[in-house]
């Protein structure tokens, strides 16, 4: 039977998961902590990876090498640059990037490292089944691209400078680098998102006040789209 895995970046993200799992099995592994669980007939491994790029493309790489999952669910908040989503709506990234990796002076793209490339796009039989989710539940959920990097956006020149360079409608810190892991291992992936803030100079306070409800959001949706994986 092939296993799902099942990320978040903070344990905000996965508590409404492991609220609604059985026959949990806790794993310490590489300093983190790996959750085996069944739902509704299907085997998973859920973790949070902790904050950020290298803790995520560690975690990734887990779950895909260790535990042996076949397919990857992210699950988080991100922040929104797309003035058409509001706390607490949800996007699916159809393409992620590094908005944090620069070496123009080589004169290379924003996001760009040779032998890589600037976008990496995720699963497209797994983006359907979530649209299928979406329009059961009568929920609203934009498409778009998913912007990452190291660091909390909670400025408004900075947003900008992501939309104008990569036409991105959200931005958080672990998608892209867990997307490079799948992409490599050839691992199908994909990577939802609550809008938690927008990103401004008021993100900490909405981020603080938003996160949790909106982490339970992206949790419920996740755990639908698993009945629907085959």
């Amino acid at each position: 039977m092939s296993k799902i895995a099942i990320m978040g970046a903070m344990p905000e993200e996965v508590a409404p998961l492991l609220e609604r799992v059985e026959n949990i099995n806790k794993v310490e592994y590489a300093s983190n902590t790996y959750y085996e669980a069944t739902y509704k007939g299907k085997e998973l491994v859920i973790a949070y990876s902790k904050i950020g790029k290298v803790f995520s493309t560690l975690t990734a790489s887990t779950l895909l090498e260790k535990f042996g999952c076949t397919t990857l669910l992210f699950s988080g908040v991100a922040g929104a640059i797309n003035p058409k989503l509001h706390i607490g709506d949800l996007i699916i990234a159809d393409k992620l990037c590094q908005h944090d990796l620069d070496i123009t002076i080589f004169g290379h793209d924003h996001g760009y490292v040779p032998e890589g490339a600037v976008f990496v796009e995720t699963d497209a039989k797994l983006r359907e089944i979530a649209k299928e989710v979406a329009l059961k539940n009568s929920l609203k959920v934009i498409e778009g691209t998913i912007a990452t990097g190291d660091q909390f956006v909670a400025s408004s020149e900075r947003k900008a400078f992501i939309e104008s360079t990569f036409s991105a409608d959200a931005l958080e810190m672990e998608g892209a680098s867990v997307a490079v892991v799948c992409d490599a291992l050839d691992v199908p992936f994909f990577i939802l998102r609550a809008i938690s803030d927008t990103a401004n100079d008021d993100a900490g306070v909405d981020f603080d006040e938003f996160m949790v409800g909106s982490a339970k959001i992206s949790a419920n949706f996740i755990l639908e789209m698993v009945e629907n994986i085959a």
